[in-house]
């Protein structure tokens, strides 16, 4: 079982990311876990073609202990095993300990033994890297971190605190940085200012997408490049990034 946690300012296109890795892992045959870790709850929407689903912290607030496995997840795309973590009332409770009662509760429910996916993804939001949104990074959740930013001034300052949160963490058994995903917004000198953010970090770009119209239409569709237009080169370049994060992930 190969964990994996992707991270990124709000808005830089993680969970698209995240998901189109989700759908090309799948297409290779591999089953995927996608477990959303934002309190928006629409990480996995596109695989599974915009259908309603409760969010783990919802079915713990109706349900209680009574709650079950099979409650808290809905297969999409080629099997892909989706669940959605949720977040508090909106001005009450804290996001965070939200992540941390819907990983716990997928655990205590035996969710990998139970799936047994090949390829686990954790779609967490990187805008603050507090306990709570540190904790698929921790033993036991994710074995790598990528990090996905643009060379916009904010998605480059939220991966490198990012980096740090993973550099405080070393030594307890925490996850490593596997590199950093460019996904373009093409701003001036792009490559360049992400190019220092990875010598600062001691990093490196593993995969760098491109800033296409073809993403935006799958999503008008409800899908995922990879399902909507599986013959597109942007489709091609989330085909390309799977196999680089493979990569990373595999390396001793």
């Amino acid at each position: 079982m190969i964990k994996i946690a992707i991270y990124g300012k709000g808005g830089i296109g993680k969970s698209t990311t995240v998901s189109n890795l989700a759908a090309a892992f799948a297409d290779q045959g591999k089953k995927v876990m996608q477990i959303g870790c934002d309190p928006k709850a629409d990480s996995t929407i596109s695989l599974r073609g915009q259908e309603k689903m409760d969010t783990v912290l919802e079915l713990v607030r109706k349900r209680g202990k009574d709650l079950t496995l099979d409650e808290m997840v809905r297969i999409g795309y080629k099997g892909v095993i989706c669940v959605e973590a949720g977040g508090p009332t909106p001005g009450l409770g804290c996001a965070g300990r939200g992540i941390i009662a819907a990983l716990d509760k997928l655990k205590e429910n035996g969710a990998y033994e139970v799936y047994k996916p090949d390829v686990v993804l954790y779609d967490v939001l990187g805008d603050v890297v507090c306990g709570g949104f540190s904790m698929p990074m921790r033993g036991g959740y994710a074995d790598k971190v990528f990090v996905i930013t643009s060379g916009e001034n904010m998605a480059i300052h939220a991966a490198a605190n990012i980096a740090v949160a993973l550099e405080n963490f070393q030594g307890r058994g925490y996850a490593s940085l596997g590199g950093v995903i460019l996904n373009r917004r093409n701003v001036k000198d792009e490559v360049k200012k992400v190019e220092e953010l990875c010598s600062d970090i001691g990093s490196s770009i593993i995969g760098t997408l491109s800033r296409s119209e073809t993403v935006t239409d799958a999503e008008d569709l409800g899908k995922t490049v990879i399902e909507a237009f599986p013959e597109s080169e942007m489709a091609e370049e989330y085909r390309t990034l799977a196999r680089q994060v493979l990569a990373c992930c595999e390396e001793k």
